[in-house]
């Protein structure tokens, strides 16, 4: 074969390489960027799961694995005047009824809440969406119950507004607005008589977006410390709230906030597998190359065709020897010899005691003469 084809050979191998180590590298990342509730990844590769942090409901006659909690996480208010009852990544375990501001469906989402002069209150439901910031792990649950009477507008400066002035605006913006709307009303209803439910809808749902675009609602953020001690259990305490009383900020310390590696996902290809995947390629790279060098190059045939036959012959006839020198060692330990020595021994006692009793008689025959 030409030199020529050889080396076509040699790069036909050598993309194939390349077009493993790509699919390899596109395949991590198409799994890696899939999201999954209570795990998140930082841009420097630090991995994160608190899903061993999220409690779990017990049922009955189901054993609970160990370390799972089961009961959701209390954090005392103190001065504030109210605890608070929190799960991770999930619902509250225990279940929650007639809470303030929040429609009845939503009551099983409820993530945080607390209680206070026998009124219940929704800090947010659950959100599994974790945020890497550094060494720490922010946890954010919204949409809670209404905080306060204000509309949310804030001003440039920071500060919310007065709630008199800041209604007194609205008004006069509300009476434009239906002063035009009641102009165009009357025009559409000259023109498209008979229309008058249908407008009367669109203007309630109007206002029910009005009216829920300018509530605010109470929201919980949970920062998440690592703490490498294995015998401290998962612990969330109240850090504070806002003048408003919209936002409420609380930390945790957890074993599982520690930054680890990701484990291999399955079916997915994993860096062992990549490296094993090249091994094996440049191993036949190595074996194809290497015959077709010694095949036209050096003109060698048989199995000399193969690249280093000297080193790979010399080596073989070496672990030849060591198993020959073993199983002749061995031989010598089985029964069958050991029978065979005996018997052999034995013979020979019985011939030199024969020669002996002949001696005995040989002399007593030459003194009785």
């Amino acid at each position: 074969m030409h030199p020529r084809s050889s080396r076509r050979v040699l790069l036909a191998l050598a993309a194939m390489v390349g077009v493993a180590c790509a699919e390899s590298s596109k395949t991590t990342s198409t799994t890696s960027s899939t999201t999954t509730a209570c795990v998140a990844t930082a841009t420097n590769g630090a991995f994160f799961d608190l899903r061993p942090d999220t409690a779990i409901r017990a049922e009955e006659g189901v054993k609970t694995p160990k370390g799972v909690p089961t009961e959701d996480y209390v954090a005392r208010g103190y001065d504030y005047g109210a605890n608070f009852t929190l799960n991770v990544c999930n619902a509250v375990v225990k279940g929650v009824k007639d809470v303030i501001g929040v429609e009845k469906s939503s009551w099983k989402n409820i993530s945080a809440y607390y209680e206070t002069h026998g009124k219940l209150y929704s800090l947010g439901s659950q959100s599994g969406t974790l945020v890497p910031r550094g060494k720490k792990l922010v946890l954010q649950y919204s949409g809670g119950s209404p905080c306060g009477d204000s509309k949310g507008k804030v001003k440039r400066g920071g500060s919310v507004h007065d709630g008199a002035a800041y209604r007194g605006y609205r008004d006069d913006d509300d009476e434009e607005d239906e002063k035009h709307r009641s102009k165009t009303s009357k025009d559409d209803d000259q023109k498209k008589p008979g229309s008058d439910k249908e407008k009367e809808k669109e203007k309630e749902k109007e206002k029910e977006k009005d009216k829920d675009t300018s509530v605010r609602r109470k929201s919980a953020t949970i920062s998440f410390l690592c703490d490498r001690d294995p015998d401290v259990v998962t612990a969330i305490s109240f850090v504070g709230t806002d003048p408003d009383e919209c936002a409420y900020f609380f930390e945790a310390r957890s074993q599982h906030a520690c930054a680890g590696a990701e484990p291999h996902k399955p079916g997915s290809v994993g860096p062992g597998s990549v490296f094993a995947i090249i091994f094996f390629i440049a191993i036949l790279v190595y074996v194809v190359g290497g015959v077709f060098y010694q095949r036209t190059v050096a003109h060698a045939r048989g199995w000399r065709q193969l690249p280093n036959y000297s080193l790979w012959s010399g080596i073989w006839n070496f672990l030849t020897d060591i198993a020959i020198i073993l199983t002749s060692s061995c031989a010598r330990f089985l029964p069958s010899r050991r029978g065979y020595h005996t018997l052999s021994s034995s013979n020979g006692r019985n011939r030199n005691r024969d020669d002996e009793n002949r001696l005995i008689d040989q002399l007593d025959e030459e003194w009785d003469d």
